[in-house]
């Protein structure tokens, strides 16, 4: 007899990760490879993470802060909220796992993008929720689509703004619309990963100022993408902290380790290397923009550190012919790819072949 496990993971595939550089540089016996996948931060970490990295290395042997005290007072005087509305997590991944653990009982159904992160719709089924699809709309959120899909059995609605991995945003007027029609018994995430990177005005940068009004409204923030320390696993959610308090139930007792911590509260203090993230970004993504525009690809305009772009052929294959050549990048369904912004000699290097690949060098 073998032992059986839950029906519900039958048909869900493990996260694939963006491939790393080592498997490439082995695989193909290459020197240097440029990884433009994972939507990383091309600029590594700044020197006060650094410094606080070290300052902290020699209390390893102890647990850490289970509680995360030091760094929930940061998030606070930083954003100006009560620590109770604060709750850190190991990256937003183990958020959004928390989150479906909390809230999610069988049959419940959650709303969520056709095109979006995939860990939305993986927890819901692990729960034995019932994911319900909603097309995305010129490559946006389609929000009153989503309110049209509202029903008794709706217990939390998913919105990536920006998007991953189509880079869109939802403006601040298109989602304060939509939270003011939905019920106050559903959980609406705004799952903000990529906000440091925005540069319309139009975006809604405020929603931590408005959680008194909206207790139903949860708010995912990350220390991955902009302040580069996607490799210590840590970000913060805000909410109700009556909602905080049972998510914190399910989770670790010690799941934001010492280093991430003493990390994320120096790079909170760095502006100078936020500001410096995102000019290198907007530079790269202005780059790419002419060149993409130079092939004829289409792409919607990124709010992101990468962009989504339609190259008209199959993108699983360019993305196994730039390997051979040393980019990694993503393949997305279908003629698509998802490109993050890297430094512009990474940028460089990336089109050089990826026009190779194409033969229109």
């Amino acid at each position: 007899m073998s032992i059986v496990f839950r029906p519900q993971i039958k048909d869900i595939s493990a996260y694939e990760p963006g491939k790393p550089v080592e498997d490439v540089m082995r695989e193909y016996n290459l020197k240097r490879v440029v990884k433009l996948a994972s939507n990383e931060n091309p600029l590594g970490i700044s020197e006060k993470v650094k410094k606080a990295i070290s300052d902290n290395i020699d209390g390893l042997a102890l647990y850490p802060d289970g509680n995360a005290t030091l760094l929930k007072e940061s998030i606070s005087e930083k954003l100006n909220i009560p620590e109770g509305n604060i709750l850190p997590s190991s990256g937003s991944d183990e958020m959004i796992d928390l989150i479906s653990k909390a809230y999610i009982n069988p049959g419940d159904e959650v709303i969520m993008a056709d095109i979006t992160f995939p860990r939305y719709i993986q927890t819901a089924k692990i729960m034995s929720g019932a994911p319900v699809i909603v097309p995305l709309k010129d490559l946006k959120f389609d929000l009153d689509a989503m309110l049209d899909k509202i029903t008794d059995k709706t217990k939390i609605i998913w919105i990536c703004n920006p998007n991953n991995p189509t880079g869109t945003m939802n403006t601040e007027d298109e989602f304060m619309n939509f939270l003011n029609k939905v019920p106050k018994d559903i959980l609406v995430i705004s799952d903000e990963a990529y906000r440091e990177y925005v540069t319309r005005s139009d975006y809604p940068f405020n929603t931590h100022k408005i959680l008194s009004d909206y207790p139903n409204l949860l708010v995912m923030r990350t220390f991955s993408k902009a302040y580069g320390l996607a490799g210590l696993r840590v970000g913060y959610t805000l909410g109700d902290s009556d909602i905080l308090s049972y998510i914190n139930r399910v989770r670790g007792p010690f799941n934001v380790n010492s280093l991430a911590q003493a990390a994320a509260i120096a790079a909170l203090s760095d502006d100078g290397f936020l500001k410096e993230s995102y000019d290198v970004n907007l530079e790269g993504k202005d780059y790419l923009y002419s060149e993409f525009d130079g092939m004829g690809f289409d792409y919607p305009k990124t709010e992101t550190n990468h962009i989504f772009v339609d190259i008209k052929t199959n993108g699983g294959e360019v993305f196994e012919e730039l390997q051979k050549r040393g980019v990694i990048i993503r393949p997305m369904p279908g003629n698509f790819i998802r490109v993050s912004i890297g430094t512009m000699e990474e940028n460089k290097m990336f089109v050089e072949k990826f026009k190779e690949v194409l033969n229109l060098s």
